[in-house]
């Protein structure tokens, strides 16, 4: 990897963009750094050359297509991490105003059936950012009711979104869906009290390691592996204890002492149900029994 602290914000962008393009598409032109920036060609071109300058043995120009392409001696500028990489190779590099800015390869995939609402997600959000109270509408399994929560951090479990608060009207931090809430109103003049904030959510600070393996009762172990990429037949899993339970019902992880789930859609295990003891939302882990 390079050290580009020297560039400014704007140059490490363009210049990883370049190395973006060629590490998962194989070639990038200068059209392709004008558009996606606003450059000029002779600013595109300058990039170019400082790109090349740093990384003589990523690139060349085909004279012919007037394309940079990749070397085999290609070697990345950065580490490009795999969710960052996806999400641009499938929705477009980066947020802006286009709604129509295409993938950069064939992609699909189905998207998630619980969607939250702009007007609820924008209120939840800024008052995360502003360290502020909402009042909310909620729908719960007990029924309708109005709530003020202090909100501090976002979490999704890969089928929906939750926002983690302080809930005044139980009086403990927990989660809320964010497709449960109706209405929601920042109380500008409403601080967050000390016994809200996010120090004193032991759920949100405890963090775990899951140690998660293939079921010991399915088949296709080493397939499971290597889906997983488990080290040692082992894939040690971190994760916060306010989200442990929702991430291993999301996965279909038997949670069971004696891996008893035989529903074949479970081809992993928790080796150490244990490891859960004292976790609140382990009530979502499939099959775990509270030792109590």
């Amino acid at each position: 990897m390079i050290d580009l602290s020297d560039y400014s914000q704007a140059q490490r962008e363009r210049l990883v963009y370049i190395d973006f393009r060629l590490y998962f598409t194989g070639v990038v032109s200068r059209t392709d750094l004008m558009d996606r920036f606003g450059l000029g060609a002779a600013a595109a071109t300058r990039d170019f050359a400082q790109y090349r300058e740093i990384a003589s043995n990523n690139t060349e120009l085909d004279t012919v297509s007037k394309i940079y392409v990749i070397r085999d001696t290609f070697s990345p500028l950065v580490v490009h991490s795999p969710e960052r990489v996806l999400a641009a190779l499938s929705q477009g590099f980066g947020y802006g105003l286009d709604s129509d800015e295409k993938p950069l390869i064939p992609y699909e995939a189905v998207s998630l059936l619980s969607k939250p609402k702009a007007e609820v997600l924008a209120p939840i959000t800024r008052a995360i950012h502003l360290k502020k109270v909402v009042r909310i509408s909620y729908t719960s399994g007990s029924g309708h009711s109005i709530r003020e929560i202090v909100p501090f951090a976002m979490g999704c479990d890969g089928l929906r979104w939750h926002v983690r608060a302080y809930d005044r009207k139980r009086e403990k931090f927990g989660d809320f869906v964010l497709t449960r809430i109706g209405h929601a109103e920042i109380q500008m003049g409403e601080n967050p009290k000390d016994p809200e904030t996010p120090p004193l959510d032991d759920q949100w600070n405890r963090m775990l390691e899951l140690p998660i393996v293939p079921h010991p009762d399915k088949k296709s172990a080493e397939i499971v592996k290597r889906d997983y990429e488990m080290q040692d037949g082992v894939l040690k899993l971190r994760v916060r204890a306010a989200m442990a339970g929702y991430v291993l019902q999301q996965y279909h992880v038997d949670c069971s002492p004696n891996h008893s789930i035989k529903d074949e859609a479970y081809r992993l295990w928790l080796k150490d149900p244990l490891v859960l003891y004292g976790v609140e939302s382990s009530m979502f882990a499939p099959g775990y029994q509270n030792p109590n």
